[in-house]
């Protein structure tokens, strides 16, 4: 996170409790714009991403609820490549369709003929529908874990009068 500068600010000094305040905005700034851009795009598709964005922007405002998802979306990154995973609610035509766009752009040659290639999925109104399903499904399956936590008060640290009690 420390490089993207989307890492919360930590100030404490000795003993006292620490102050966790905003983001700190320390490295490439042009690579955490384009990662709160990404976070938008995120934010308005259906799927878990989405439901965490809905969460966040109640609580804390649209702004920081950007700045939240795209954390999420580096962390997800990192995790997706040190584990050499792919996204679980990724959308396969969708994600074809996207990676020829990227190996046409690239300079890769078009492939002529009749044969349909995986891509071709996407044009399909029905399968788009069915992928689009299943991260609506995603996303309430997210709402419904997120809505059984349960808040706790903050606790209180112990205090040389309640160890002495505890003692006894």
């Amino acid at each position: 996170m420390s490089c993207f500068g989307l890492d919360p600010r930590d100030r404490q000094s000795g003993l006292g409790a620490a102050h966790h305040g905003r983001i700190s905005k320390v490295g490439r700034s042009h690579a955490r714009a384009m990662l709160v851009e990404a976070a938008w795009a995120a934010a308005k598709a259906p799927g878990p991403l989405h439901a965490f964005f809905v969460r966040i922007r109640a609580r804390r405002g649209h702004q920081v609820a950007a700045v939240a998802l795209a954390r999420k979306l580096t962390v997800l990154r990192w995790h997706l490549l040190t584990k050499e995973q792919d996204y679980l609610w990724a959308r396969p035509a969708l994600v074809a369709r996207k990676t020829r766009d990227m190996e046409l752009r690239a300079g890769l040659p078009q492939k002529k003929g009749n044969r349909r290639g995986p891509a071709y999925a996407y044009n399909v109104k029905e399968l788009r529908e069915r992928e689009a399903d299943l991260a609506r499904q995603a996303e309430r399956s997210y709402e419904q874990f997120v809505a059984r936590w349960k808040t706790q008060p903050p606790r209180t640290p112990p205090g040389p009068q309640d160890s002495a009690r505890g003692s006894q």
